[in-house]
């Protein structure tokens, strides 16, 4: 199903999203369960913003919409967000940390439109020939999204513990093949630091 209303993308501060960060984690519990958790902790918004401000090329970038879809000035609303972090773990890697819809609106096409949006960025702007992240076994419905987006998996696993449980990591990764991830592959060139916006 197609998103309503196209999306567009905001690099996330605490000073002007702290609030409506720490919403969207309340509006998407089936995440925190996936962690034998009832919800986000009640700073976790702002822990993770000042997190990415300490950690070189790393962005939370917000996944935002019109309230409004006709009305500008209406305002927008912060819907999901994309955590990623440029140049990790590698030179021209992006890592994604994380990668969330609000649950009232996924299977809208939500995410699929906002990766397309990050995509090309990470790819031809930012210089990045390789996008790699880490999706937890028994998650099959985040393992067909990132299928669908063109991430493949590598073989690669991880493991970490929740309680009295260890969850494994599957390894996924998308490469970019076009004339300027071939030129930063082959000399280690890197793009520009802006960022996209919607």
């Amino acid at each position: 199903m197609k998103a309503s209303t196209p999306v567009s993308l905001v690099p996330l501060t605490l000073e002007l999203h702290g609030a409506a960060l720490q919403a969207l984690y309340r509006a998407t519990p089936g995440y925190w369960a996936l962690y034998g958790l009832d919800g986000p902790s009640p700073n976790q918004a702002e822990h993770d913003l000042r997190a990415a401000a300490a950690t070189p090329g790393r962005t939370l970038m917000g996944i935002v919409r019109r309230v409004q879809a006709d009305t500008p000035d209406a305002g927008a609303e912060l819907i999901g967000l994309i955590d990623f972090r440029l140049h990790w773990p590698g030179q021209s890697v992006a890592y994604v940390g994380l990668f969330l819809v609000a649950e009232a609106l996924q299977r809208r096409g939500i995410g699929t439109q906002a990766w397309r949006l990050l995509e090309p960025w990470l790819a031809q702007d930012a210089g990045m020939f390789k996008a790699r992240l880490k999706v937890e076994q028994f998650n099959p419905g985040a393992l067909r999204f990132f299928g669908r987006l063109g991430f493949r998996l590598t073989g690669q696993t991880d493991r970490y513990r929740v309680g009295d449980q260890f969850v494994r990591l599957l390894y996924m990764e998308q490469e970019w093949s076009h004339p300027y991830s071939n030129i930063v592959r082959q000399t280690g060139a890197g793009g520009s630091n802006a960022y996209p916006h919607g």
